[in-house]
């Protein structure tokens, strides 16, 4: 199963959605344009724009608004990912040179800025209170999920709570705010849209778990990064809370010393986690969180929109990249 399988109802939305991204892009200031062009240019999965028109088409919706929409939520993700990659002195992202590699920090971050500012706007422009209070919410608690994951680096006795606090502040809640305003857009009852953000925070949290597994189970050619850079940061991720719950002393050692330095020995942590259960266990936790978001649509109406939501759930769990 591949993403444009998945896509395939939306792909007219989608290339609509790319035509409001450029559009929105556009600047008077060159250095906007260029990294813009530059991040665009690097492609990306969209899942989060999918979700919140996957929804708005299981639930009704045929207007033109959630194009708009999409594209929002698409630059409020792109402007965590410049800052993220800033923060974390990364230097490859979608097998390239990050932004911060080719541009500089200050360019990154500044662009960063820009596509808040943008996308704010846009917010503006769809006219929706109800819309502006959970984009708005949202980018709040992704703020406050950065400071928390910053916390969390290099210390060694994170709990497994306190990385899942991080998972849903940080990652799941763009999935939940886009699957929720997928449902806002289409008028839905409040019960559809509380279903909708049900869906969007379990699968954007089952896909980051399985994030941490390719981490530390994929290549660099098919991540588009470079294996092992949680570790490398010091970030406690669950295969390596995992780790240090059930390894043996040497094991829960190597893994506490990758931590704390960040300059560990990779292939020795790689090993404790191969011969524990830390994959699989992070793989069934990640399972477990699709199967919530799978059962939360179990209300919406058949169409071809809710089979690839209910597909979105598989493909979170069972990509390889």
């Amino acid at each position: 199963m591949n993403l444009a399988e998945l896509t395939d109802p939306i792909a007219a939305d989608m290339r609509a959605v790319d035509a409001v991204i450029r559009a929105h892009l556009n600047s008077d200031v060159v250095m906007i344009r260029t990294v813009g062009d530059y991040i665009v240019g690097a492609g990306g999965k969209r899942m989060r724009p999918t979700l919140l028109l996957l929804v708005a088409g299981a639930l009704g919706y045929r207007g033109t608004n959630h194009h708009l929409l999409a594209a929002v939520v698409e630059f409020i993700h792109t402007a965590t990912l410049l800052h993220d990659d800033v923060v974390d002195e990364s230097d490859m992202r979608r097998g390239r040179n990050t932004a911060n590699a080719v541009f500089g920090n200050a360019a990154s971050v500044l662009v960063g800025d820009y596509l808040y500012s943008r996308s704010f706007e846009m917010m503006v422009a769809a006219d929706s209170m109800a819309v502006m209070s959970v984009l708005s919410g949202a980018t709040t608690v992704i703020a406050q999920g950065e400071v928390l994951q910053l916390l969390n680096v290099h210390d060694p006795d994170v709990s497994l709570d306190r990385y899942l606090q991080v998972v849903r502040y940080k990652t799941a809640k763009l999935f939940e705010a886009a699957a929720q305003v997928g449902a806002i857009v289409a008028d839905a009852s409040p019960d559809f849209v509380a279903a909708a953000a049900t869906y969007g925070r379990h699968v954007g949290t089952a896909f980051q778990l399985i994030d941490d597994v390719l981490d530390y189970s994929g290549d660099v050619q098919a991540l588009g990064k470079n294996v092992g850079d949680d570790l490398r940061e010091g970030k406690p991720t669950m295969p390596l809370i995992r780790v240090m719950a059930v390894g043996s002393a040497r094991q829960r050692a190597l893994v506490r010393e990758a931590i704390v330095s960040g300059e560990g020995d990779f292939t020795a942590v790689a090993h404790a986690i191969h011969d524990t259960d830390a994959l699989d266990y992070t793989r069934r936790a990640a399972v477990a969180e699709a199967d919530i978001a799978r059962a939360a649509l179990a209300r919406y109406p058949v169409s071809v929109y809710k089979d690839s939501l209910l597909k979105f759930c598989s493909f979170a769990v069972e990509r390889d990249r």
